[in-house]
This record gives C-alpha cells, sequence and structure tokens, in this order.
C-alpha cells in the first residue's frame, strides 16, 4: 500500500448505507401512514425520502465510498420509497373510490397503481445495467424520486385545499399512469448529479435557493407541486426540441447527399 495514500476512516462506508436506510424508513413510514389515512404525513415522508436519497449518492461520492452493495441497496430502497409508497398512497387516497362507480372503474384503479409500481422497477433495472453507458448529463425516463415527489405533491396540494380524493379520482387515474409510463420512457430530463460543477457556483444559483426556501416556508405543497410540473414539463420540451434538432439534421445530411450525387 502506498504510504502516501490516504486511508479512509473505519465506518465511513456506513454513512452513504445508513442515508439509504433513513430514505427506506421513511418510505415505510409513508406506506403505514397512508394506510392509516394520514395522506399528509405520508406525503411528506416521500419526499424525505427523496431527500435523503439525494444525499446519500452525493456523500458517497464526496467520500469515494461507492459500491456495488450500495447501489444494489439503494435501487431496492427507491422501488420501495419512489414506486410503492406513492402507488398505495394515491390508490388509498383516491383510486380505491374508484369501485364505487363500477367494478371495472374500481379494478382500473388498482391497475394504475401497478402500472406506476412496475414502471419504476422496470426504470431502475434500466438505470443500473445502462449507467456506465449513459449521458451523465441526462436521464432517460422521468427519475423515481421525481415521479413520486410529483405525485404525493399533488396529494399533498388537494389535502391541503381541502379536496377529497373521491372529487379528483380520474384526474388521479391519469396522473399515476402518465407519470408511471414517463418514468419508463425515452424522455430525456436534465440531471442534476453533476451540477453545480466544482466547489464554487454563481450567485444566481445561490439567490434562487434561497428564493425557493422561502417559498417551500411559505407554502410548501403548493411549491413542491409547481416544481413538480415544471421538471415533468421539461423533459418533454427538451425531447421534442431535440427530435426537431435531430429532423433538421437528418434533412441537412439528406440535401448534402442529394448535391452530392447530382454533382457526380
Amino acid at each position: 500500500m502506498d504510504p502516501n495514500e490516504k486511508k479512509l476512516p473505519k465506518g465511513v462506508f456506513l454513512l452513504p448505507n445508513a442515508l439509504t436506510t433513513a430514505a427506506l424508513f421513511a418510505g415505510f413510514y409513508s406506506i403505514i401512514s397512508g394506510i392509516s389515512g394520514n395522506y399528509i404525513a405520508a406525503a411528506v415522508a416521500v419526499v424525505v425520502a427523496g431527500v435523503l436519497d439525494g444525499l446519500d449518492g452525493r456523500v458517497a461520492r464526496l467520500t469515494n465510498t461507492q459500491s456495488e452493495f450500495g447501489v444494489q441497496y439503494d435501487s431496492l430502497s427507491d422501488l420501495v420509497s419512489f414506486g410503492i409508497a406513492p402507488a398505495l398512497l394515491a390508490f388509498n387516497w383516491s383510486l380505491f373510490s374508484l369501485r364505487e362507480i363500477s367494478p371495472m372503474a374500481g379494478k382500473l384503479g388498482w391497475l394504475a397503481a401497478f402500472l406506476f409500481v412496475a414502471c419504476a422497477a422496470l426504470r431502475l433495472a434500466r438505470f443500473n445495467t445502462q449507467v456506465e453507458i449513459t449521458d451523465k448529463r441526462y436521464f432517460q425516463g422521468l427519475a423515481s424520486p421525481a415521479a413520486a415527489g410529483t405525485m404525493v405533491s399533488i396529494i399533498w396540494f388537494f389535502n391541503d385545499q381541502g379536496i377529497a380524493g373521491e372529487t379528483v379520482r380520474w384526474l388521479m387515474l391519469v396522473v399515476t399512469v402518465f407519470l408511471g409510463l414517463l418514468m419508463f420512457s425515452r424522455v430525456r430530463y436534465f440531471s442534476f448529479k453533476t451540477w453545480p460543477r466544482g466547489d464554487r457556483t454563481t450567485t444566481g444559483f445561490l439567490f434562487l435557493l434561497v428564493l425557493v426556501i422561502v417559498l417551500l416556508a411559505i407554502d410548501p405543497p403548493t411549491v413542491l407541486m409547481g416544481i413538480g410540473i415544471v421538471y415533468v414539463s421539461s423533459g418533454l420540451v427538451i425531447t421534442l426540441l431535440g427530435l426537431r434538432q435531430w429532423k433538421s439534421r437528418r434533412a441537412r445530411r439528406l440535401e448534402k447527399k442529394a448535391d452530392a450525387e447530382l454533382d457526380d
């Protein structure tokens, strides 16, 4: 061993996995709270799990304690916290009431919740198998924490406004299916894992961060729902612009090829 090599303190590998365990606990607590009818607590628990999930990966990179075990454990935690927990919350709060309309509508409710869980699992599996070959700046498909955060923030917002789940059950059905399909889609979303780069950031970013914190302190569910909707929409815009640019480049290549054939 190189004597100049800095040795990591004992137990440092425990830190990122401890954060992952805390995120898993938050996801499990969300499930219990949703079953008990405490929907706001269930939504907040998923948001807390999202914060902890963002911290564990960053801490692992900063302390250079990444491991294959940590990657797989994080994926299992994500499936519970950002797949099962938000799907059950949506079902218990709103989709369950679809059975009052008809048996078929009731089936649509739990099938939509299952679709969300299945798409979360598929997205995590695809991410793990393609992590070494994908562009680090973008996610392929909506990240499960973002999908879960958007879902629970909508539920939190409606609860905060005194709107019962039964009155928006068809809307929640569409939201659940739409967010689930986006997770396993090829829609590109900007990844914040590689940003900000370096040890310093701009004062503009710092001001924006302070502004978001102030707004969250004023009205957390509304601000979180707004952030979620904007982020979900951003991926669709990025993908459409990229498709348009690809078609434009393809058209130029075909024109050049046709001109070259005419010259020959």
